[in-house]
């Protein structure tokens, strides 16, 4: 198993600012896939594989995760499906906000050029510490070009 990284730019969020416009925030990943099924901009150019995790990108200390949104421009190859869930950059567990790699669903379908909702029904959870969105591939290995975008929108609460 893998664990692949892509890079991002930090300025993908707009938010958390005092007054009017509230704490309601988005955060913005995205997955872009070379011919040959590689994770584009990322530490590494073999074909994403069964199990492999992509560490997509950050999610802040404090930050109250209330819906995903996992837009398929590109779909990947056929058969490909994947879980999006995170993990904490410190690999430690929380006993109060375990790490939850199927967080906002398992089993999904990342083949097909779709818009697809959150697909969990757990409980809402604010990180008690910086966490990695993560998003481990299932079904079958990626042999194409495809591109995925992720949307998590939430609140910052601030850190605990």
């Amino acid at each position: 198993m893998a664990e692949v990284k892509v890079s991002h730019f930090r300025g993908r969020q707009f938010g958390g600012a005092a007054g009017a416009y509230g704490n309601t925030t988005s955060l913005a990943f995205h997955l872009r896939t070379t011919a040959q099924g590689a994770a584009a901009n990322s530490n590494s150019a073999a074909a994403l594989a069964v199990d492999d995790v992509v560490d997509l990108g950050g999610l802040p200390a404090g930050f109250r995760m209330d819906d995903a949104l996992v837009v398929i421009s590109s779909g990947l190859t056929a058969e490909v499906t994947g879980s999006l869930g995170f993990k904490y950059e410190d690999g430690e567990n929380d006993a109060l906000v375990p790490q939850d790699a199927a967080y906002f669903g398992a089993g999904l379908d990342l083949a097909t050029a779709a818009r697809l909702r959150n697909a969990s029904s757990k409980a809402l959870v604010t990180l008690p510490k910086p966490a990695r969105l993560i998003l481990t591939i299932a079904g079958a290995a990626n042999a194409k070009a495809g591109q995925i975008d992720i949307v998590i929108q939430g609140e910052l609460t601030g850190a605990r």
